[in-house]
């Protein structure tokens, strides 16, 4: 009798074992038939303080585009850099956009650049550098 119950015992503590899930073991195929791992699409925390230190950054950008630069300023950073969801553009069919010379251009993107160079070293002990 007591060799059934260790039996029995061995099978139930197998069945809660089913259950757990290694970090390197397989959960899913991606679309090129390669496993896919918890470990593949669990963040480490240095990946997740980068994500939330590049947010807050971006936020301050734009809060700064929008507050500090000419209105033709934003339109020519938001072109050439894709700000905002726009499909990013070369200083010449920016310049077609805008109805402006190319050199124009150049100079416009250059002087807001330095605008927000500036800010952001003026600012850099609020970041925490």
């Amino acid at each position: 009798m007591r060799i059934a119950n260790e039996i029995l015992m061995h099978f139930r503590q197998k069945k809660k074992s089913m259950q757990d899930v290694s970090i390197s073991d397989p959960i899913d195929i991606d679309k090129d038939g390669n496993s896919i791992t918890l470990m593949d699409i669990v963040q480490d925390d240095e990946n997740i303080l980068d994500s939330i230190d590049l947010s807050i950054q971006s936020q301050k950008l734009y809060q700064f585009i929008e507050q500090h630069l000419e209105p033709r300023e934003r339109k020519i950073l938001t072109y050439r850099y894709g700000l905002y969801n726009v499909r990013p553009l070369p200083q010449r069919e920016v310049a077609q956009k805008l109805q402006i010379s190319r050199s124009y251009v150049s100079r416009i993107e250059k002087k807001a650049i330095e605008k927000l160079k500036d800010y952001f070293n003026d600012n850099r002990s609020s970041y925490g550098y």
